[in-house]
């Protein structure tokens, strides 16, 4: 194995540790944006909890408030989810990162064995954040759905009881 060949090749070496910090910012990104969204899903919850209030428990459109709500409830947990395995992308990439500069230093000093322990370890890493990126992507997917879905029925309800939307 060539161990000094990536040692002395400084674009290697830079790729290594520039992909996963690329993809820490992509990371950063997911998080922020759905972060924003959780917020939005708190604020809607208390808007649809204020609707139910001036309503009876029994009447209908209590019911269908009530749905909108269970909704609320879906799509906060999805969300959470989401932060959660963007969150763990962000350490594993920056895990990743880290890693590849210590295989980095290991092959400089031609210490294959740790080397070869580094790029297993960076590899694992990032395949892993990948992973959490992309399901935690397929969740905000589902979350969109929910919430497209959810604002067709509030639309339906708005028309079906002439009732206003509300201002916050």
């Amino acid at each position: 194995m060539q161990v000094t060949s990536i040692a002395g090749n400084p674009f290697g070496v830079l790729t290594a540790v520039v992909a996963p910090a690329i993809l820490t910012n992509a990371s950063s990104v997911l998080a922020l944006g759905t972060s924003n969204r959780l917020a939005r899903v708190v604020d809607r919850t208390r808007v649809v909890a204020a609707e139910m209030s001036a309503l009876e428990p029994e009447s209908l459109r209590y019911k269908d408030w009530a749905d909108q709500l269970a909704a609320l409830h879906t799509r906060s947990q999805l969300l959470l989810k989401a932060l959660r395995l963007f969150y763990a992308g962000l350490g594993l990439f920056a895990a990743s990162a880290l890693v590849s500069v210590g295989g980095a230093i290991a092959a400089f000093y031609s210490q294959t064995p740790l080397f070869e322990l580094g790029a297993a370890l960076a590899v694992f890493t990032g395949a892993s954040a990948v992973l959490g990126l992309a399901w935690g992507c397929v969740l905000m997917i589902r979350e969109t759905q929910i919430a497209v879905s959810t604002l067709e029925k509030e639309a339906h309800l708005r028309t079906q009881y002439k009732t206003p939307a509300r201002s916050k």
